[in-house]
């Protein structure tokens, strides 16, 4: 289907049932229930899940294939999202000519940086990147304040021209007059599930990024990429150039940083340059290894895990703890509330510190592996062996 093979058509098909069916997967907690607050069924978060997933798959596109690790991937983010904000000031609020022009903007902008600092490789390359990026964020956050407006960040006023706005169409972001915003809830006893136009505009562009990642990991230049992984030196002896298909590698990858960049901006029109610190580059690469590098599905589940822990986890505050644990005697309910504090709300960093090591140490195929070492044991169960499991390194996780 699709001209994909049986094993890639499933997984295409895993990503599009879950993405299309989120609302209701991610609400698994009646609304009034104290669980309720671990639900992440709601738009905004939704929202961030597939965008996330856009950036974290671009981004696997040259880490996972060739091996070059990026670490100012979120200047592209920041430039695209900059291009949306100046296409809805200039033009109308209409999303699909600000993502086609955050597109074309981070592309140009990462053939200037690919090129550059695709001279070197290893660590020299990561710090040339990093180096990139910085300068970026400076320069949106004083230099080119007339563009950026600096701290304040870049947004739309009732000033601007917009000169290719009706009368008639919304003053928010739409596509073709029907808002981002707009949702339609759907109530079954006591669940409430959102279905948002907005999400289900950016979980299309992500099930298409997700197929155009499928292409390129199973095409000749796909193939090529890895060759540049495995062993570049190598690859130089047989007299080919690696550079052009590392180059070509990066402006995709950027390319899909300023389309999640663009996405950003067409569900909230503003642009600031904290999307471009060297945080946020930290944060794609935390999502790309722990769901799975160099997999197909890895980088979308690392960046959901993420998101989710950032948003939900971030929310319990001591008062919730306190809730959970009152039928204690109160010196236990202290002791217990002071321990598991320091791992939530403000302290969540901890938690996803803790288990992105774990990860690493005991799972370095990341939550795609993890997944698999049980599919595996659970298959052995139902035959009734105690055959080893096969090493993961001859039949890598995708």
């Amino acid at each position: 289907m699709l001209g994909l093979g049986r094993r890639d058509t499933i997984i295409l098909v895993i990503v599009a049932v879950m993405a299309l069916a989120a609302p209701i997967i991610l609400n698994p907690f009646p609304t009034g229930s104290a669980m309720a607050q671990f639900n992440a069924g709601y738009p905004d978060l939704m929202q961030r899940f597939v965008i996330f997933g856009i950036f974290a798959i671009g981004f696997n596109i040259l880490f996972g294939l060739t091996g070059y690790l990026s670490f100012g991937h979120a200047a592209f983010l920041g430039a695209g999202s900059y291009a949306a904000v100046w296409m809805f000031k200039l033009l109308s609020y209409n999303v699909l000519p600000a993502v086609l022009l955050s597109i074309i903007v981070a592309s140009l902008f990462s053939v200037l940086i690919g090129y550059i600092s695709l001279r070197r490789s290893g660590i020299y390359f990561s710090i040339l990147t990093l180096a990139f990026a910085q300068m970026s964020y400076n320069l949106a956050y004083s230099v080119l304040t007339p563009l950026t407006n600096g701290e304040t960040g870049l947004q739309v006023y009732t000033s601007d021209p917009q000169y290719l706005r009706d009368p008639g169409d919304p003053i928010v972001t739409h596509l073709f007059g029907l808002e981002m915003r707009a949702k339609e809830t759907l109530s079954l006893g006591p669940w409430d599930f959102d279905f948002s136009v907005g999400y289900y505009f950016c979980a299309i562009i992500m099930l298409i990024s997700f197929y155009v990642s499928i292409r390129i990991f199973r095409s000749p230049f796909g193939l090529m990429l890895r060759a540049v992984k495995s062993n570049n030196n190598r690859l130089s002896y047989t007299g080919l150039n690696s550079r052009p298909y590392a180059l070509t590698a990066f402006i995709i990858s950027g390319a899909y940083a300023g389309l999640a960049g663009g996405l950003l901006a067409a569900m909230d029109p503003l642009a600031g340059a904290e999307r471009m610190q060297w945080t946020a580059s930290g944060e794609v690469v935390l999502m790309t290894i722990l769901g799975g590098a160099g997999t197909l599905i890895g980088p979308v589940l690392g960046a959901g895990f993420i998101k989710y822990c950032e948003n939900i986890f971030s929310k319990i505050n001591e008062t919730v703890l306190h809730s959970w644990f009152h039928a204690l005697p109160d010196g236990l309910e202290q002791a217990i509330v002071w321990v598991a504090s320091k791992f939530v709300g403000e302290g969540w960093h901890l938690t996803l510190g803790l288990m992105f090591m774990l990860v690493v140490i005991f799972l370095p195929g990341g939550l795609v592996e993890g997944g698999q070492r049980i599919g595996r044991m659970l298959s052995r169960r139902r035959r009734g062996t105690d055959e080893p499991a096969e090493d993961a390194s001859r039949n890598p996780a995708e």
